[in-house]
């Protein structure tokens, strides 16, 4: 027998469960499972775990199957997974979860598979999405989000799928999504992305262009297309001043005001510390104000404040200068006269001359000894002088 028909009577026989094994392939749609299987077969590249009464996903529930690139769990009960759920799945190409009662998806689980470009999460109970959830999704291709309870996009989403021109740090990458059968809100932010998926080129393509108002806001699920929808409107700011001079050492207060639709958010780029204070008394408006204490020449230069929403983005400019001279007070250079070093007493000299007398052999020797002793008690002889003379 070979392996493959050897391990396909294996599972028959010792698995409590239904398994069709083909090609590497594993699915399994018994009823009675209520949790997932451990006794798959390591080196399989798609697991197919359909309509039983699996609820939960543990940690590394996938661990051992680091080959697979199909996981399809589709139309069971499941309602929560573990953010470890998918450890070790770095081959995995698509995930499927439709049909099942998720609330809540742990989108950081997305970074164990990088590989990811399919995630279908149609027909759940999602009624919102995080904005980090954006962090995740660079790479995904193909995204079901249909038949959920959600109401609004995160801006952060939108920006990802559809980047500012020149705001994006790498190429646009298109995506399928599928946005349909949900209550919508439809506001400016839903109108917009409709018109930006059917623009020329957009990254975005629709599975399903009809998508339908939440009946509480009286419109009665309304299709998108024909309801009355407030337009988004590009940003607009109006700095206080544009040119700035102030004295060396003084305190200074930029401020820059925006409307837009939605609100747009506003940015101060600056190379330099600053405190940044910022309101929306109302919607569609929001003002913005730096405090810089203690001016020096550092600060000054141009500030600019930019506002952005999904609409657009604006700048407007604010130059800063900086007058003023720093006095110094110069004090006349004091001459001082070099004295020289008085030698340190341990060095200190002393001259000692001695004479000596003695009888050597009929002769009578007289030495002078002239030497130097040091304040360490150590002798240098100088001068020795001797003079011999015959006895009479």
């Amino acid at each position: 027998l070979n392996s493959h028909l050897l391990r396909k009577i294996l599972l028959h026989l010792w698995s409590p469960y239904s398994f069709v094994f083909n090609n590497r392939l594993v699915r399994c749609s018994d009823p009675g499972i209520s949790a997932v299987p451990l006794n798959v077969p390591a080196d399989i590249v798609k697991l197919r775990l359909e309509k039983t009464l699996i609820s939960r996903v543990p940690r590394a529930a996938f661990y051992n199957l680091s080959e697979l690139r199909f996981l399809w769990l589709t139309y069971n009960t499941i309602k929560f997974i573990h953010p470890s759920s998918f450890v070790n799945l770095k081959a995995l190409k698509e995930l499927r979860l439709d049909g099942n009662l998720l609330t809540s998806f742990p989108w950081e689980g997305l970074r164990d598979m990088p590989r990811l470009q399919t995630l279908s999460l149609h027909n759940n109970c999602l009624s919102s999405l995080p904005a980090h959830a954006a962090l995740f999704l660079p790479n995904i291709t193909y995204m079901d989000l249909s038949s959920n309870k959600l109401t609004i996009l995160p801006a952060e989403l939108l920006d990802l799928w559809f980047p500012l021109l020149g705001q994006q740090e790498r190429p646009v990458q298109r995506i399928i999504l599928g946005l349909h059968d949900n209550p919508w809100l439809c506001d400016c932010q839903i109108s917009m992305v409709m018109s930006l998926t059917m623009s020329l080129g957009s990254p975005v393509v629709l599975m399903d262009q009809m998508l339908m108002c939440s009946r509480s806001l009286g419109q009665s699920g309304m299709l998108l297309t024909k309801a009355e929808l407030s337009h988004c409107m590009r940003p607009s700011i109006q700095p206080a001043v544009t040119r700035v001079i102030s004295p060396l050492g003084s305190n200074v207060i930029l401020r820059c005001d925006a409307t837009g639709y939605p609100t747009p958010t506003l940015t101060w780029i600056k190379t330099s510390a600053y405190t940044v204070m910022q309101e929306s008394p109302r919607v569609g408006v929001r003002w913005s104000i730096i405090s810089l204490n203690g001016l020096s020449y550092k600060d000054a230069g141009e500030y600019r404040c930019q506002a952005r929403n999904m609409a657009g983005i604006s700048e407007a400019p604010i130059k800063l200068k900086v007058v003023g001279v720093t006095r110094l007070s110069h004090l006349p250079k004091k001459k001082f006269q070099k004295i020289p070093p008085k030698p340190s007493p341990k060095y200190r000299k002393t001259k000692i001359q001695l004479q000596y007398t003695m009888e050597i052999s009929g002769f009578s020797v007289v030495c002078f000894l002239a030497y130097s002793a040091l304040f360490n008690n150590k002798l240098f002889v100088d001068e020795l002088i001797c003079q011999f003379n015959l006895l009479k």
